[in-house]
């Protein structure tokens, strides 16, 4: 397991100037000033084809759009990553598997991730299995490409980070880490708008207190997403 000293993230995208985009800010964005990690934008059309460059072609069979050819993708990875770096290769996909936290910890946890943003209508195929490419989902929609994906990926990655939170049980107490929705959280003023911070968090019972978070993300996720719940049941 690595340390994360200098976890890599390179992603291959058509438009490199969308990076680093809202990871420059906030935790990410400190993370990256500070040295945590380091981000690289390769743009993939230094690979196109003749004078325009060209990138796509034509759907073999036929069919609306265009498809990323696999030559010029599989140059690109080349470019960013040889057979010696070890690093996941993901290709932000609807059709891919979800990304969830437990992956994103997973990812963590290593030296970095290559990220390629597809784009048009997809990739050729033969680029997935000959570069060995995981495809990866945030959702079950559709997105004009594969970019933002990516700053999801990149940025529940990077908050994992050692260091890059404030504490370390910040990370460990959230939604989904245990299976769970998170339990309500509740701060200052005591009382707002005729609704009070419920009795028990300020009873300075911590046992008390753990019972009724463990109470309230069961609660939570029976009402909003029993699936969780089910997934553990197998």
């Amino acid at each position: 397991m690595s340390d994360n000293t200098g976890w890599r993230a390179s992603v291959l995208t058509l438009f490199p100037e969308m990076f680093p985009g809202p990871l420059g800010i906030s935790l990410s964005g400190e993370a990256l000033r500070r040295g945590d990690w380091t981000l690289d934008a390769y743009d993939i059309r230094n690979h196109g084809l003749g004078r325009h460059r060209s990138v796509d072609d034509t759907p073999a069979g036929g069919g609306p759009g265009m498809v990323l050819r696999a030559d010029v993708l599989a140059a690109a990875i080349d470019a960013v990553c040889d057979a010696s770096d070890s690093r996941p290769r993901l290709l932000m996909s609807p059709r891919g598997r979800p990304l969830t936290q437990a992956r994103a910890r997973a990812l963590a946890d290593g030296e970095g991730v290559v990220i390629v943003c597809g784009r048009f209508e997809g990739v050729d195929e033969r680029v997935i299995g000959g570069r060995t490419l995981e495809e990866v989902s945030i959702g079950d929609y559709i997105l004009s490409g594969g970019e933002i994906a990516a700053m999801v990926t990149l940025d529940a990655c990077v908050r994992l980070l050692p260091g890059v939170m404030g504490h370390d049980e910040s990370g460990t107490e959230e939604s989904f880490e245990t299976g769970l929705l998170e339990y309500p959280h509740y701060t200052r003023p005591r009382e707002w708008e005729g609704r009070a911070i419920p009795d028990i968090l300020l009873s300075g019972n911590h046992a008390a207190i753990a019972r009724w978070r463990q109470e309230e993300s069961l609660r939570l996720t029976r009402e909003r997403r029993p699936d969780l719940l089910d997934r553990q049941r197998k």
